[in-house]
């Protein structure tokens, strides 16, 4: 059913993005994938009748537009065996959906990690009214090796849209804990997510939802929402305006992890499972592909960092916060300027900036084209910043090409080594301005045996929010953080550090490494993203003043730039401590 598979990709696009605060429905803009296999027999008609019944019925009565979008209209191929008989395959009508808008406050979106801290708790599963569970489609047809004849739809878009915005009520009158959509998988599926982010076992109740396997895996649209006890009558209230009241029903209450997950489906216990032994299982699937995609050691790895023992999960993200923010003095009136500094394919300048910003600098937005045409010198400024990307796409290897731009013009690796000389001037890199630093040690003093970056162990490009340690050293970037735990951004595919010789880990006087939870040295993935000796993965020289990071600290000077923080953390983050240093340092 190629109009239902629309309506509900953008169903479901909807209640994604319904955990984020927006002001108005009509703020949320689409874009739409649309995937067929023209001059197939039905298919050019089943994708007519699609694009009619987003574009021209379901998109505009909820006050939503697609001003953007692209089409793949080749889903389809076609061979010979070597018997010469044809085969051919051909990929069902699609829409890929992705919403997205401005937000009100990023600080009040929603997860799905459950919060344990908030008295006694439930979860409601909130859907729309009619309470269908059309199972075709689903995994739970498909493991039992059927298709099944009616898939999940939505009808009446104004029920959809009476839901959407009731959980953006509920959001804003502070009602709401966690947030999950379940048409993805289905009401088990989410609530194992919720868990497992919270490290949390459930008490799980479906016996007001009629038959237990249609209501624990019907993909149907709907969300989970978790709340307070004493708020729920003033949820239910709300729900009632709404018209949404004989689609709620409280599903689950959270439960302490080693209590593991209760299943009851007709007022008795019909199941118990440990917190470990379903995750187990809900990883087996995406280890197995990751076995054969990735390197297979850093398969493994991430699924044993995961799994602990036989009743419990080993620990994730475990950090205090005893590193004071504070700015250092700073001279009042005083702005000192920074370069910004960029090649072709560099994407990280403008959180660069605002992290200096912060700090009391003025930020100048530098690129290697101003520096190249005499347009600019590094002579006229204080600091020097080498932003993170992909200089020339990473073409020409991990910061290699930004490198040579640099060491094979005379007039300008002299200008760069002058500024590195310069006693009274600082410079930071990161990432791909990292990789940079590393190539041109030659001319920073006290840098011979920094090392170089090469490709991750993972054999991917590895996006994590991982856990580092500050160690003690004479960057005066980290003044005073020395013992640190943080979490920070990596965002990389050339990160793993390599020494010329054994002797030079020390030498090139680290100043970051990776950890684990424990706080021991992290030598495994993913805590160790890159494969790196020892999680060495920031170095700095003799004095202090040349400093080159592979993690991304200007990514997460905020809290809310992390994509898991403690909760109680304010507006600055403990990281805004390195770009306030550079400051306090110039006096």
């Amino acid at each position: 059913d190629a109009p239902a598979a629309a309506r509900m990709a953008v169903a479901e696009a909807l209640m994604n993005i319904a955990a984020a605060p927006i002001a108005a429905r009509a703020d949320i803009k689409l874009s739409a994938n649309w995937m067929a296999a023209v001059n197939q027999p039905g298919e050019d008609l089943r994708l007519f009748d699609a694009v009619r019944a987003v574009a021209m019925a379901f998109c505009p009565a909820l006050e939503l537009s697609i001003p953007v979008g692209k089409d793949s209209l080749s889903m389809q191929t076609g061979w010979q065996d070597s018997d010469g008989k044809p085969h051919s395959v051909v990929a069902p009508v699609s829409l890929v959906v992705s919403a997205f808008a401005p937000v009100a406050d990023v600080r009040s979106a929603l997860t799905p990690e459950l919060q344990l801290d908030q008295g006694d708790s439930v979860i409601l599963r909130v859907g729309l009214p009619g309470g269908r569970q059309r199972l075709g489609g689903s995994i739970l047809a498909q493991c039992y090796g059927q298709l099944g004849r009616t898939p999940p739809d939505v009808e009446d878009p104004a029920q959809l849209a009476a839901l959407f915005d009731t959980i953006q009520h509920l959001n804003q009158a502070g009602l709401l804990l966690a947030y999950h959509d379940c048409s993805d998988g289905g009401l088990l599926v989410a609530l194992l997510e919720m868990a497992f982010a919270a490290r949390c076992g459930l008490q799980i109740a479906v016996a007001s939802l009629g038959d237990p396997l249609a209501a624990l895996f019907n993909e149907e649209i709907g969300a989970l929402v978790q709340l307070r006890m004493v708020d729920l009558p003033a949820v239910q209230t709300v729900l009632v305006a709404a018209g949404l009241d004989q689609a709620v029903a409280i599903v689950a209450t959270p439960r302490p992890a080693a209590d593991g997950f209760a299943l009851r489906v007709d007022g008795r216990a019909n199941g118990t499972w440990t917190l470990t032994e379903l995750l187990g299982r809900w990883q087996q699937t995406s280890h197995a592909m990751q076995r054969l995609r990735d390197h297979p050691d850093c398969a493994d790895q991430e699924r044993d960092s995961v799994l602990g023992g036989a009743h419990r999960l080993r620990p994730g993200l475990s950090f205090d916060r005893n590193l004071d923010v504070a700015a250092p003095f700073i001279a009042r009136g005083a702005r000192p300027l920074i370069a910004i500094l960029r090649e072709q394919g560099v994407n990280g300048q403008v959180e660069m900036a605002a992290a200096f910003t912060r700090a009391g600098f003025d930020a100048i937005d530098l690129h290697m084209s101003d520096l190249l045409a005499g347009r600019d010198s590094l002579d006229r400024f204080h600091g020097l910043a080498a932003c993170g990307g992909f200089s020339y796409g990473d073409v020409l290897g991990a910061g290699r090409g930004w490198a040579a731009s640099i060491l094979h013009h005379g007039d300008l690796a002299g200008q760069f080594q002058r500024f590195f000389e310069d006693s009274g001037k600082f410079a930071l890199a990161v990432c791909n301005g990292c990789q940079m630093f590393a190539e041109i040690k030659s001319l920073i003093p006290g840098a011979r045996a920094w090392p170089s970056f090469q490709r991750n162990l993972s054999e991917q490009f590895e996006a994590r929010l991982c856990l580092v340690e500050v160690l003690d050293s004479p960057s005066i970037l980290f003044s005073g953080m020395a013992g640190s735990r943080l979490p920070v951004v990596v965002s990389h595919g050339e990160g793993r550090v390599l020494f010329d010789h054994a002797t030079d880990a020390q030498a090139a006087r680290p100043v970051l490494r990776y950890i684990r939870a424990d706080g021991a040295p992290a030598e495994s993935y993913p805590a160790n993203p890159n494969g790196s000796p020892a999680g060495l993965t920031g170095f700095t020289i003799g004095d202090g003043r040349v400093t080159l990071l592979m993690p991304h600290p200007e990514r997460v000077f905020r809290s809310v730039q992390m994509s898991w923080r403690p909760r109680h953390w304010g507006e600055e983050s403990p990281w805004l401590r390195l770009f306030r240093n550079a400051r306090a340092w110039l006096g």
